[in-house]
């Protein structure tokens, strides 16, 4: 039997990856002083009350190839096969973390994928895995598939605070100040395979950022036999919004809602919404 491994940023409820037979690795988000595991020791909601009353960004951490390695052996001591999808390796040491935990068992048994992309981004690619598996693909199979069709991603967002841009050092206190003055939304994607995070452009007022979701979305197709993942962080208001924008484009059977979690949401702040998708 296949076994599935995901880490946390693919952020779908652990009720939801239990349904779906899927176990998930947590990476964890540092306070100060205090860490906890994302998702099974803080919440989304619990998370961003945190973020709004901290002065200062939190951190977050990887994990680290002994948990990977557990949890890889239980799996091949008890003759299963393991595919594993995880966060960019251009974001985040996970997906090596994983690699070095695979060679250290020297199985080849375990398929490893970087998934190049994040959040609902990793979502989509996800579902695929678990479709395949459950069509009798082995995990080689689904490993080769998923490295072929994983640059066809599609991730566009909208963030509606320059706040935690400017806390992280990515944009200065001067751009953030203006930009909230002028109510600049900065538009945020992940596409093409490359793993990294692009600023797309900066639309002023919510209800352009939000056409601007729609129209990249209606000038990049999507393949409606594959999953569609709508994505908020603590905002489903915006999400609502977002939700009627792109009523009339939106026609996938297969559609799945995440509220974005402590590792991405450490960056993004509240208030962002997210689309992603399987382009054609």
């Amino acid at each position: 039997m296949v076994k599935i491994i995901t880490d946390s940023t693919c952020d779908l409820e652990i009720e939801k990856l239990n349904e779906l037979g899927v176990e998930m690795i947590p990476l964890t988000v540092l306070f100060g002083d205090e860490s906890f595991k994302d998702r099974t020791e803080l919440s989304p909601a619990e998370f961003y009350s945190r973020l709004e009353a901290s002065a200062e960004l939190p951190t977050t951490s990887q994990v680290n190839p002994a948990d990977f390695e557990d949890v890889f052996r239980k799996h091949i001591d008890n003759g299963d096969e393991v595919l594993g999808l995880f966060l960019s390796g251009n974001l985040s040491g996970t997906c090596q973390s994983a690699r070095i935990a695979a060679e250290t068992i020297g199985s080849d048994k375990i398929n490893i994928v970087d998934s190049k992309q994040l959040t609902v981004g990793m979502t989509v690619l996800l579902l695929e895995c678990v479709r395949l598996r459950d069509e009798g693909k082995t995990a080689k199979e689904i490993k080769i598939y998923i490295d072929e069709i994983k640059s066809k991603v599609r991730l566009i967002a909208m963030f509606s605070t320059l706040k935690y841009l400017c806390m992280g050092g990515r944009i200065s206190k001067t751009v953030a100040t203006f930009g909230t003055i002028l109510g600049i939304y900065p538009m945020i994607s992940v596409e093409n395979g490359e793993g990294i995070v692009n600023v797309t452009g900066k639309v002023k007022g919510k209800k352009a950022a939000m056409k601007f979701i729609k129209d990249y979305f209606d000038a990049n197709p999507v393949d409606e036999t594959k999953a569609f993942a709508y994505g908020h962080t603590n905002s489903p208001e915006d999400l609502e919004v977002l939700k009627e924008t792109m009523a009339d484009s939106v026609q996938n059977k297969n559609i799945v809602t995440c509220n974005v979690g402590c590792v991405i949401g450490t960056h993004a702040g509240p208030g962002a919404v997210v689309i992603a998708y399987i382009g054609k």
